[in-house]
C-alpha cells in the first residue's frame, strides 16, 4: 500500500498542531489574507429583455445600454419621432432623416465612420399583393413593399428583407468602429409561410460583418383581432423586436458598454 501524503499543519499556541485541508498552503505570520471587493448594490431596477408597452417606452432603455450620452445618433427613419418622445432632448446629438424628407436609408449623407449609433425602423410588413393593395390605401401608404414604393427590386416579404439588407450595408459604412446599429423589426406570415424576419436579419447582418449583441422583445398592450377568421393556421403576432448590432472593425473583441 502506498503511503498517504500527510496534510500540511500549522503550529498553534502551547505547541499544538492543526492540520489544513490538502491544497491549502500554510500561512506565515507575515501573510495577510486577500480582500475581496464586491462593488454595486442589490437592485431589481434593471433593463429587461422583454417589456409590455410601446416603442417610446422601451427605446430609451435600449439607448441607455448601448449609446453613451453625447454620442451622435442617426435615426434614418425618424418619421414623427415617436421613438424619441421619452428621451431627454439634450442627451444625444440626434441626426433625424427620413425617406419622406428625401433621404434614403440606403444612401445616407454622412462620411465613412462618423456616426456612433444608427437607428433603423422601416416598414416591416408587405401589402396584400396583386391588385389588393389598391383597395388598402391606408395600408399601402405606410407599407409600400408591394410595388416600387420602397424602391426595391423584390416584392412582398423579399422586398422587406432587401430593404433591411441594403440599409445594413450603408449603416456599416457610416458607423465608426464599435459603433452600434439598433434595428426594429417584426416577424410575419407571407403566403401562408412563416417568415422569422428577426432571424433572417441577424444572419444577413452577421454575414456582412456585424456582431449581434442583444435582442429586446416588445409586447403590445392590446389584443390584435381579425375581421374575418375561417381557420387560424399560425399564432397571431403581438410582439416585435429591437435588435442591437455593433461593428467590430479591425480590432474585434468583446463588446464593452459605453462610458
Amino acid at each position: 500500500m502506498p503511503e498517504s501524503t500527510p496534510s500540511p499543519s500549522v503550529m498553534l499556541a502551547h505547541g499544538q498542531q492543526a492540520h489544513l485541508p490538502l491544497g491549502v498552503p500554510p500561512q506565515t505570520p507575515g501573510d495577510t489574507p486577500k480582500r475581496t471587493v464586491k462593488n454595486g448594490a442589490p437592485s431589481n431596477d434593471l433593463v429587461l429583455s422583454a417589456a409590455l408597452g410601446t416603442n417610446e417606452d422601451i427605446f430609451p432603455s435600449v439607448l441607455s445600454l448601448y449609446a453613451a450620452p453625447g454620442s451622435t445618433v442617426a435615426d434614418i427613419t425618424y418619421g414623427r419621432g415617436v421613438f424619441w418622445r421619452n428621451v431627454p432632448p439634450d442627451r444625444y446629438r440626434l441626426l433625424a432623416t427620413d425617406l419622406i424628407g428625401g433621404v434614403d436609408s440606403r444612401a445616407l449623407p454622412y462620411r465613412d465612420g462618423e456616426i456612433d449609433c444608427v437607428v433603423f425602423d422601416p416598414p416591416y410588413m408587405h401589402s396584400p399583393g396583386g391588385t389588393a393593395h389598391r383597395g388598402h390605401k391606408p395600408f399601402e401608404r405606410y407599407y409600400r413593399n408591394n410595388g416600387t414604393g420602397n424602391r426595391t427590386g423584390a416584392k412582398y416579404h423579399e422586398a422587406v428583407l432587401e430593404l433591411y439588407v441594403e440599409t445594413g450595408k450603408e449603416a456599416r459604412r457610416v458607423l465608426r468602429d464599435r459603433g452600434v446599429l439598433i434595428v426594429k423589426c417584426r416577424d410575419e406570415v407571407c403566403s401562408n409561410r412563416q417568415r422569422f424576419t428577426h432571424v433572417e436579419i441577424m444572419q444577413a447582418y452577421e454575414d456582412m460583418g456585424f456582431v449581434a449583441e442583444d435582442l429586446f422583445v416588445l409586447v403590445r398592450r392590446n389584443r390584435p383581432g381579425a375581421s374575418r377568421v375561417v381557420k387560424q393556421v399560425h399564432a397571431r403576432k403581438n410582439h416585435s423586436y429591437f435588435l442591437v448590432f455593433w461593428k467590430p472593425g479591425e480590432v474585434g473583441g468583446l463588446w464593452t458598454p459605453p462610458e
